[in-house]
């Protein structure tokens, strides 16, 4: 689950919880809103705690360049 769909649940879940006034037979909107608002939260945390893994620090190269010619530097 990316940012988008996190956001997207977040969303979703807040009007079904807070704009929507129509009731359902068998269902309770607010309670599904509530649990979209929650699995959307829940999917934010998790994507950037791991995306914050992924750019865990790595090997580092360095390249260092010496000339043994004394005078003038290449060209």
């Amino acid at each position: 689950m990316g940012i988008g769909v996190g956001i997207l649940l977040i969303v979703v879940g807040a009007i079904l919880t807070f704009a929507v006034e129509t009731t359902v037979a068998g269902l309770d909107l607010d309670a599904v809103g509530w649990i979209l608002m929650l699995a959307g939260a829940a999917g934010l945390i998790l994507f950037l705690y791991m995306s914050r893994r992924r750019r865990a620090p790595g090997v580092v190269v360095a390249e260092r360049r010496s000339y043994d010619d004394v005078g003038r530097p290449p060209a």
